[in-house]
């Protein structure tokens, strides 16, 4: 990443903060979602191309609502505004923000003046995602409009001196159309940004950073066979070879059989230093009669700090611990003003005391996509790169209320059933993530002329390009249909199939 290829996005608690993110990295400029609060100082230390402020769903006159440093606006940093990030350029700088008497919501017509750098190659009319109550009435002095619609007069404005733009409605998304225009327009035509970062230059410098920040010590890597997890690992053992030791440990939350391919794979295929912990025992003792998934989380990476330190007092000094945390957990985590929605195991459920000198997250900034990219950068074989994603806490979150041995025995065949038959009939590519979940709802049933009163499973397949937003995949019934027959069939205790048919949002792709 070069210096000057940064734009900052000010994170104001809009749901479609790391989609702004994503959009800008699409056309290969690097982009960082930082707290809306940050100082003038840290801004001018990074040094940013342009500054995107996103939505949020504060009123910029409610008491707590977020409101960026002062100054930003006399940085001479180009700033582009977005929904909440509108108002708030809006309000800081003399307009006035008035509630809607008509508030919109979903796809509207937006007209538009095309001869603004920030419109450049639109027709005078376009569709774009609007979601809003409040609404510019006034522009700031220094200001013209540049769009309406019919309600919203001022549904994008620019000070084309200074070099600010804000727009009522969300580019990023894909219900509005060419978005990703608008996005590129402020990136190429208003920054001037030259778009020549690559998830090679990423690799590179990250090799280098990790030889320059490890050196001779020694690093522990936590490794689940998951593709975050994978990339870490081979890229830490790029920069430090055989200083590196990756802990696998089997806590018994895995699917079917993945235990052994995980060993096979990172042993054989790629020499890197490899301890297997069987700790399932130890894992299921301490969820035992836990049901809520918050606290699964936070028990689950408890134990697996433990277990590193564990063994890394076998092996000896252990000066770095790695883990695989993307960008999407540290966000979902919460950043700034954004809600949580979930923690996540390599971010949220760290125990207070870690008994290593610090922690390396090699991914930290990388969406999945990306983590991909890298993998297959760094050589490792595509299969593994595309595996299915499967998140850090493993079944524990696809077990709905208390863990038992029998339940995950139940879920790993009704889970593997379903994957195989994905694969036989050739969705596995299509489809981004599918999986079985153990609901705790039983129900009656009949079973070679007698009742049953059993589990239902819950089967989840989700189209998406960021793990963020995501539509349920529309299986063919006769291949549904396959995939309920074999599992009642072939699974203990199991009398019932449901499909979830519900998007993200308003659900989350994980069930817990």
């Amino acid at each position: 990443m070069k210096e000057n290829e940064l734009i900052l996005i000010l994170d104001f608690g809009g749901q479609y903060n790391q989609l702004i993110a994503r959009r800008v990295r699409e056309c290969n400029v690097y982009s960082e979602v930082v707290p809306y609060n940050i100082s003038i100082e840290k801004i001018k230390e990074k040094n940013p191309k342009g500054i995107i402020f996103t939505g949020g769903p504060a009123s910029v006159y409610g008491e707590d609502s977020p409101k960026c440093a002062e100054g930003i606006f006399d940085l001479g940093i180009p700033v582009l505004g977005i929904c909440y990030g509108m108002q708030l350029m809006t309000y800081t700088l003399g307009g006035t923000v008035s509630r809607a008497n008509t508030r919109e919501y979903g796809t509207t017509r937006v007209n538009i003046d095309n001869t603004s750098s920030l419109f450049q190659g639109f027709e005078t009319t376009n569709d774009f995602l609007m979601s809003h109550t409040d609404f510019v009435s006034e522009v700031p002095n220094g200001f013209t409009n540049i769009g309406s619609t019919d309600h919203c007069p001022n549904a994008a404005m620019e000070n084309a001196e200074k070099k600010l733009y804000g727009i009522q409605f969300h580019p990023e998304v894909n219900l509005s159309v060419n978005g990703t225009q608008v996005i590129k327009n402020f990136l190429f035509h208003i920054c001037g940004c030259s778009g020549d970062w690559q998830i090679s230059s990423f690799v590179e410098e990250s090799i280098k950073t990790l030889k320059e920040k490890i050196g001779d010590k020694k690093a522990l890597c936590a490794l689940s066979g998951g593709v975050d997890s994978s990339v870490a690992a081979v890229l830490l053992h790029k920069a430090i070879g055989k200083n590196l030791t990756c802990i696998f440990v089997d806590h018994g939350l895995l699917r079917k059989n993945e235990g052994d391919e995980v060993e096979e794979v990172f042993r054989n295929q790629f020499d890197i230093n490899l301890i297997r912990v069987n700790a399932k025992d130890r894992f299921l003792e301490k969820l035992a009669g836990v049901t809520d998934p918050e606290r699964k989380r936070k028990i689950i990476g408890e134990e697996f700090i433990r277990v590193f330190e564990e063994e890394a007092k076998k092996i000896g000094t252990v000066d770095f611990l790695v883990q695989g945390t993307i960008y999407p957990d540290v966000i979902e985590s919460g950043l700034g003003k954004s809600s949580v929605i979930k923690s996540h195991h390599n971010v949220g459920g760290l125990p207070d005391y870690v008994d290593f000198k610090e922690i390396v997250e090699p991914l930290r900034n990388l969406f999945k996509d990306e983590v991909r990219k890298t993998g297959l950068e760094l050589g490792i074989p595509e299969n593994l790169v595309f595996r299915q994603p499967f998140p850090g806490p493993g079944l524990a979150i696809r077990v709905i209320g208390d863990i038992t041995d029998d339940k995950l025995d139940i879920l790993k065949e009704a889970d593997s059933i379903f994957r195989e038959e994905i694969a036989n009939a050739g969705l596995h590519k299509s489809i981004n993530q599918y999986f079985a979940v153990l609901t705790n709802l039983k129900s009656v049933g009949v079973m070679g002329d007698e009742r049953t009163y059993d589990y239902t499973i819950a089967l989840r397949a989700v189209e998406t390009t960021d793990f963020m937003t995501g539509v349920w995949s529309k299986i063919p019934y006769e291949i549904l249909e396959k995939v309920s027959s074999r599992i009642v069939n072939e699974v203990k205790h199991v009398n019932r199939v449901v499909y979830d048919i519900t998007s993200k949002p308003p659900a989350t792709i994980e069930w817990e």
